[in-house]
């Protein structure tokens, strides 16, 4: 028999030996990767969810001085801080008008004034805020937006006119001013500045925090100390 001959007849099995080895190991090294894929998957996803909830504490901090309560897959990840009590977002200037007119035994007395106000709507930060964190969704539960202060600027008289035996009294004039404050409140809200800062701090949100889920804000309904 011949060298070739031999050298055929050995290296055939010796072959097919190395071959199915090498498949054993590739199925080997392909359960064992399927079996930690879910785990694996898991840590990746928990990795970048604990980067998602920094950021959303960075983004917080930033506009609101305040680390909110967050929850990563129900799981409470940060507990909330509130250096402050209040969050403003939007300031708007309101001009308001009143007249007060009152006649005794013929006699009229009249005061008309104009006053600017600057009112600032926002958020009441002693209620509890939360987020909460998922793989398909981010929900930021807060309260409703409200008018959160009024800062008095100018006020004009427009009219001061005294009857001959009715005469105007320093009460008069300190009733009307203190009623011009509470016009402005109310002219503020009628106009929807309270919605405006909700929308104002979703869109302050959304450009702070780039995320493929969806970043949805939920107002609940609480009482308002206006």
């Amino acid at each position: 028999m011949s060298k070739s001959a031999l050298s055929g007849r050995i290296s055939w099995p010796t072959a097919f030996a190395l071959m199915a080895l090498i498949i054993a190991v590739v199925v080997v090294i392909i359960f064992v990767r399927l079996e930690t894929w879910p785990a694996r998957t898991a840590r990746q996803s928990t990795a970048e969810l604990e980067k998602l909830g920094k950021d959303l504490r960075t983004a917080f901090i930033d506009i609101a001085h305040l680390q909110p309560r967050i929850t990563i897959n129900n799981r409470v990840y940060m507990e909330q801080t509130t250096p402050v009590s209040e969050l403003v977002v939007l300031s708007r200037r309101i001009e308001v008008e009143h007249e007060f007119l009152h006649t005794w035994i013929g006699s009229s007395k009249r005061v008309k004034l104009h006053a600017t106000f600057t009112v600032k709507a926002g958020f009441d930060l002693r209620q509890n805020l939360s987020v909460d964190i998922r793989p398909g969704e981010i929900i930021i539960q807060l309260p409703h937006a409200q008018i959160l202060g009024i800062e008095q600027n100018q006020v004009d008289v427009l009219a001061f006119e005294n009857g001959l035996w009715n005469r105007i009294s320093g009460e008069d004039v300190q009733s009307e001013l203190s009623i011009l404050p509470q016009l402005a409140r109310e002219k503020a809200a009628e106009s929807g500045l309270p919605a405006e800062a909700e929308r104002a701090l979703q869109r302050q949100l959304d450009e702070r925090i780039r995320t493929r889920q969806p970043l949805r804000l939920i107002f609940k309904d609480e009482k308002k100390s206006e």
